[in-house]
């Protein structure tokens, strides 16, 4: 099975993009994220030609996730992430597909930081981090992704000097990832290539992409009971350079069936 997450940017805009990329590429679950639209703009009709289910919590210019199926069943679970009920951002849903919970997300960014969009976003990393204990306490198996925007370690991010006072890169955010991930999740692409450089977003601006100067910001979690059905994984970093593409590159894993 065949999971990729991708930040579109604007599923509309980028619309073309993300049509080409499943067609191109076929996976089976497909976890979306910053779709800035409204649910009744999400293109459901033009996904469910290109032969996926999908379900979506969409938000009028901003925000947005959206779970798609290639001949699969979905069933949504949830599309809030608990514990702040005035909390009306659409960054979280989730679903069961083929015997595996999906959790898709995109974290706040934060900046600028210090100030309330890093609070903001630091307590939604709390409240993450008591869902997925509640994920992990069902004892069955689950993949988190998305757009964390955080960048786990110097190995994640080009020249990071450049970047210690961002609201990406700051002590207190790598520090919840890493007490995340120690309740015990796998970093899926980090666990497939411990030591090597790799980039899932390149901003927009002074040649990011041809510089290769990026970031590792969208990943995957793991349940300890997927860890080892882990097989392969990497990033589509060639959508990048596409017309009108998004400046994320969608990112993938490939689990076996036990």
């Amino acid at each position: 099975m065949k999971i990729a997450t991708y930040n579109v940017n604007g599923v509309n805009g980028r619309l073309p993009v993300l049509l080409r990329w499943l067609q191109e590429t076929t996976p089976d679950i497909v976890c979306l994220q910053e779709l800035k639209a409204p649910g009744e703009k999400f293109p459901e009709e033009a996904i469910r030609d290109a032969g996926y289910n999908a379900i979506w919590h969409g938000q009028k210019s901003w925000n947005g996730v959206a779970i798609l199926t290639r001949n699969l069943p979905i069933e949504e679970v949830g599309r809030v992430l608990p514990g702040d009920p005035e909390d009306v951002q659409s960054r979280y849903i989730e679903a069961n597909v083929s015997g595996i919970r999906i959790a898709c997300l995109y974290l706040p960014n934060g900046n600028p930081a210090p100030g309330p969009k890093f609070d903001y976003k630091l307590g939604w990393f709390k409240r993450l981090a008591a869902h997925t204990q509640t994920l992990l306490a069902m004892d069955v198996p689950v993949v988190i992704t998305g757009d964390f925007n955080v960048m786990p370690t110097e190995l994640d991010v080009y020249k990071p000097e450049r970047w210690l006072d961002d609201a990406l890169f700051r002590p207190e955010v790598r520090a919840a990832f890493r007490e995340l991930v120690a309740q015990g999740w796998t970093d899926a692409i980090r666990k497939l290539y411990p030591d090597e450089k790799i980039y899932t977003f390149w901003d927009y601006f002074r040649n990011a992409y041809g510089r290769d100067a990026g970031l590792r910001i969208d990943h995957f979690l793991l349940s300890p009971n997927l860890e080892g059905r882990l097989t392969a994984g990497g990033v589509d970093r060639n959508v990048r350079g596409w017309e009108k593409t998004s400046d994320h590159a969608p990112v993938w894993i490939e689990i076996s069936e036990s």
